[in-house]
C-alpha cells in the first residue's frame, strides 16, 4: 500500500476506494453539517454548492499534505450530500438525523438479486418468498391482541404515545412497507414510543371499531385518542411530522430573555421547571415525547441557542452552543437542582434525571394524583408510611401567624389516621429576613423540628396507635378547567394551528384551489342575481304599462281543462298515463253535451289542483264501440250489444297503470251485491230502454237468473243524471267503489 501511495495514480485509486466503501462502512458522527461547510442554516442550494467546491479543493488529498485531509474530505462530502438532499436536510433540521442515522429513512440496496443462481429454476422464487417471510416475521413479533391494545396500549397512551400498524398475512403492500416499519421501530422505540402491530384478520372487530378500511394502516394512539395516518409509510420525516402535529399544542413554551423571568418565578402550577437548550428553531422529537410523559409534574420550556434573544438566558446557565442541555429548577433556589449536557441527551438519561427530581421541595396537595404520589396508601402497620402536611390557606386560623402541622397515615384511599403536632411551625409573613434570623426564631424552629422527629418516629412503630381517624373524599384538581373554558382553549388552539399551517406550501396550494372554487361560485351567484334583477325590471315595466293604459292587473285564475277522449289523444289520456294517475271520463252525446259537461265541470272543480287526476269526456257517437270493447274485456270476452243512447250520463274512473276502472250512473247505484247490480244493468242495456230520454247505466251483460225478480229502473230526467256523482267521487277516493279489471286497454279507432 505504501508503494501504491507514492504515485499520483495510487492516490487516486485510494481515494476512489474510500468513496466507494463509504456507504458500507459505519460512518462516525459528522457533527453539524452547517459548521462543516461554514454556512448558515438558511443557506440556499447554490450557497451550499459554492462552499462545497471551495472546501473540496482546499482539503483534496492530492493538494493538501495534512495527514487528516482524507477524513476531512470525506466529512465535507458527507455534509454536502446531507444538505443537498431536501428530504435529508429537512430530517436533520427537524429531528437532528445525520448520516449515522441514514439507515432509518433511506432504504438499503438489496443485493440478494445478484446472488449466484443454482441449477434449481425455482431458486429465485423461493428466495423472494423467504424475504417476504422475514419481513412478516417482524409484524408477528410485535403483534398484540384486542385485549392488550385496550388494557395496555390505550390506557398507557395518557403518558406514553404508541404507533400501531394493522396488517394481514397475504398483503403485498404490507410486505413492501416492512422496511419502513422497521425504520420507525429503530427511530422511535429508543425515544419511549410504544410500537405494536395488530393482525386485521384475527382482530377484525378492533379494526372495524377504529375505522381501518385497508392494510397496511398506521394509527397513532395519544391520550386515549386514535388517529389514522392516511399517507404512505415510505417517508419517515412525514410520519414524524404527523406525530409532532398530534401532540398538545404549546405543551412546551418557547422561552427568550423577555419572558424567562415570568416562567422561572411562577410555581403556582405546582410543577418543576425544565429548560431544554438546543441550537435549532424546533425542539427535537425525543424531548417532545419526554415532555408529554411528564407534563403533569414538570413544565417544559424550549430555548433556541442560535437566537439573539436568548443570549442572556444562555449565559445565565452557562450553556455550551454545540451541546443539548437540560436544566431542572425548583422553587427553593434559583440555581439548578440538576443539569445534563451532551450532543443528544438519551431518553434514558432524561427519564432518570426527571424521575429523581419530578416533585418540588415542598409540593402542594393540589390534586388527588399529587396526594397519591407524595403519600401513597399502605394498609399494613409494619410498613406504614406517614406524611407531614403543613396546613395553609384562608380556611386555616392563622391569627398567630404560625401554621399547624398534621401527620397522616393513609390506610385506605378514603380513610386516614392522623395526629396533630403540638408545636407550630414558626413563620413571620410581615417580617424581613433579618428579623427571622434571631436566636428566638432558631430556638423555636429547633424545638419544632425535634418535636416533629419524635412524633414521626413514634408513629412509625408497628404497634403504635394513631390518635384520630377520619374518612376523606377525593381531592379536587386545582388545574381542572370547565367545559366552556376547555372548548374556548380548543378553539384558540386550532385557530393558531390553522394560521401556522397556512405558511406551508401545501396550504398555499389548498388556498388557491379554495379561492378558485369560491370565485366560480361568486361569479355564478352574481350572474343569477343579475338575471333576477333583469326579470324584476321587466315585470315592473309591464306593470307600469298596464297602469298607464288604465287596466288593472288580472289575478291568475286556476284552469281546468276537459279533454275529449278520441283516437288522437287516446295514448296520452289512457295508455301512457303515469303510475298513480287516473282519468275521469264522462259519456255524452251531441244532444246532452252542453248541459252535462257544464254540470260535470262544476262537480269536479274542487279537484282541479290534484295533479294525479285528468278529466275528459267521450262522445258516444264516436266511441261507443271502444266502450263496448272495454265492457267485454271486463266480462272475460262475453259478447255485448250496446245502445249508445242508453250510455249517456255514465262516468268512468280509469286507472291505466293498474288496468281497472270504476263506473257511475244514477239509475244503477252501487249496492252490497255487485253481481245483482250487473244483471240489472245488462237488462237495461238492451235494444230499447223504457226511458229513452234518460241514459241507462252500462253494466256487464249476463243472463238473469231464473228466480230473480224483474227489476224496473226508475225514470230519470237528463238534468238529474249527475246528481249522485259528487258522493260517488268521495267513495272513489276513499277506495270503497267496486273495481272492474281488464287485461289490456283496447284500441280506439277513428271513424
Amino acid at each position: 500500500m505504501q508503494w501504491i501511495g507514492k504515485s499520483w495514480k495510487g492516490r487516486w485509486l485510494c481515494l476512489m476506494l474510500v468513496l466507494l466503501l463509504c456507504p458500507f462502512i459505519i460512518a462516525q458522527k459528522i457533527g453539524d453539517p452547517y459548521k462543516i461547510l461554514g454556512i448558515h442554516r438558511r443557506a440556499s442550494l447554490s450557497e451550499i454548492r459554492k462552499a462545497y467546491r471551495q472546501l473540496a479543493k482546499e482539503w483534496h488529498p492530492d493538494k493538501n499534505e495534512d495527514p487528516n485531509a482524507e477524513s476531512r474530505f470525506v466529512e465535507i462530502k458527507q455534509a454536502y450530500e446531507l444538505l443537498s438532499d431536501t428530504e435529508r436536510r429537512q430530517a436533520y433540521d427537524l429531528y437532528g438525523i445525520t448520516n449515522e442515522d441514514d439507515h432509518m429513512y433511506k432504504q438499503r440496496h438489496d443485493y440478494s438479486q445478484y446472488a449466484r443462481f443454482s441449477n434449481d429454476p425455482f431458486d429465485f422464487f423461493s428466495a423472494h418468498f423467504r424475504t417476504q417471510d422475514q419481513d412478516i416475521t417482524l409484524f408477528h413479533k410485535l403483534s398484540v391482541t384486542t385485549r392488550h391494545f385496550e388494557n395496555n396500549i390505550l390506557e398507557k397512551s395518557v403518558h406514553t404515545p404508541a404507533l400501531v400498524l394493522f396488517y394481514t398475512d397475504w398483503c403485498f403492500d404490507c410486505v413492501r412497507s416492512a422496511s419502513s416499519w422497521r425504520k420507525l421501530v429503530e427511530a422511535l422505540q429508543p425515544l419511549g414510543v410504544t410500537l405494536a402491530t395488530v393482525h386485521a384478520g384475527h382482530e377484525a372487530s378492533l379494526a372495524r371499531r377504529i375505522g381501518v378500511h385497508g392494510v397496511p394502516c398506521l394509527t397513532f394512539v395519544l391520550d386515549k385518542q386514535i388517529y389514522i395516518y392516511k399517507e404512505s409509510l415510505a417517508s419517515l420525516p412525514k410520519v414524524l411530522e404527523y406525530i409532532r402535529w398530534k401532540f398538545p399544542y404549546k405543551m412546551i413554551q418557547n422561552l427568550d430573555d423577555s419572558n424567562a423571568n415570568a416562567f422561572l418565578n411562577d410555581f403556582e402550577d405546582n410543577k418543576v421547571k425544565a429548560l431544554i437548550f438546543e441550537e435549532r428553531q424546533v425542539i427535537r422529537l425525543r424531548y417532545l415525547i419526554t415532555a408529554f410523559h411528564y407534563r403533569d409534574w414538570v413544565s417544559f420550556a424550549f430555548v433556541d441557542i442560535s437566537s439573539r434573544d436568548t443570549q442572556n438566558l444562555t449565559a445565565r446557565y452557562k450553556v455550551q452552543r454545540s451541546m443539548d442541555t437540560m436544566v431542572l429548577l425548583k422553587e427553593d433556589s434559583p440555581e439548578p437542582v440538576a443539569t445534563v449536557s451532551t450532543t443528544e441527551i438519551p431518553t434514558q438519561t432524561l427519564t432518570q434525571l426527571i424521575e429523581a427530581n419530578q416533585m418540588l421541595t415542598l409540593p402542594r396537595l393540589s390534586s388527588q394524583s399529587v396526594l397519591d404520589a407524595v403519600c401513597p396508601v399502605e394498609w399494613r402497620a409494619a410498613r406504614r408510611r406517614v406524611c407531614c402536611v403543613l396546613l395553609d390557606g384562608p380556611g386555616i386560623d392563622i391569627s398567630s401567624l404560625e401554621h399547624r402541622i398534621v401527620v397522616i397515615w393513609r390506610r385506605e384511599a378514603s380513610r386516614v389516621q392522623f395526629e396533630w403536632l403540638n408545636e407550630t411551625w414558626p413563620t413571620c409573613q410581615h417580617c424581613s429576613d433579618d428579623m427571622e434570623e434571631t436566636p428566638e426564631y432558631h430556638e423555636r424552629l429547633n424545638e419544632t423540628k425535634r418535636a416533629l422527629e419524635q412524633l414521626v418516629k413514634r408513629l412509625l412503630k408497628p404497634n403504635e396507635v394513631v390518635a384520630y381517624e377520619a374518612h376523606v373524599q377525593e381531592l379536587l384538581d386545582e388545574a381542572a378547567k370547565s367545559a366552556i373554558w376547555r372548548a374556548f382553549l380548543k378553539l384558540a388552539e386550532w385557530s393558531e394551528r390553522a394560521i401556522l399551517a397556512l405558511r406551508t406550501q401545501h396550504a398555499i396550494s389548498l388556498i388557491s384551489v379554495v379561492a378558485t372554487v369560491a370565485l366560480v361560485l361568486a361569479v355564478g351567484y352574481l350572474m343569477a342575481y343579475l338575471i333576477r334583477v333583469e326579470e324584476e325590471s321587466i315585470q315592473r315595466q309591464k306593470q307600469e304599462r298596464r297602469h298607464q293604459n288604465g287596466s288593472k292587473p288580472s289575478e291568475p285564475q286556476p284552469e281546468m281543462r276537459l279533454h275529449e277522449l278520441r283516437a288522437e289523444k287516446y295514448n296520452g289520456l289512457v295508455r301512457l298515463q303515469k303510475p298513480g294517475c287516473r282519468t275521469i271520463v264522462l259519456l255524452v252525446d251531441m244532444q246532452s253535451r252542453v248541459q252535462l259537461l257544464s254540470k260535470f265541470h262544476k262537480i269536479v272543480w274542487p279537484y282541479r289542483k290534484n295533479k294525479t287526476l285528468v278529466f275528459a269526456y267521450l262522445c258516444v257517437e264516436r266511441g261507443v264501440e271502444w266502450f263496448r270493447r272495454v265492457l267485454e274485456l271486463s266480462l272475460g270476452g262475453a259478447s255485448l250489444r250496446v245502445n249508445g243512447r242508453n250510455c249517456v250520463g255514465t262516468v268512468l274512473a280509469l286507472n291505466p297503470h293498474r288496468k281497472y276502472f270504476c263506473i257511475y250512473h244514477a239509475k244503477h247505484p252501487e249496492c252490497a251485491k255487485p253481481h245483482k247490480r250487473m244483471s240489472r244493468m245488462t237488462r237495461s242495456l238492451g235494444g230499447g230502454a223504457l226511458d229513452p230520454e234518460a241514459g241507462a247505466f252500462i253494466g256487464f251483460t249476463t243472463e238473469p237468473e231464473s228466480d230473480e225478480e224483474p227489476y224496473e229502473p226508475p225514470v230519470l230526467l237528463q238534468e238529474n243524471l249527475l246528481d249522485g256523482l259528487e258522493n260517488w267521487l268521495d267513495r272513489l277516493f276513499e277506495g270503497s267503489t267496486h273495481r272492474y279489471y281488464v287485461n289490456y286497454w283496447p284500441d280506439m279507432t277513428t271513424k
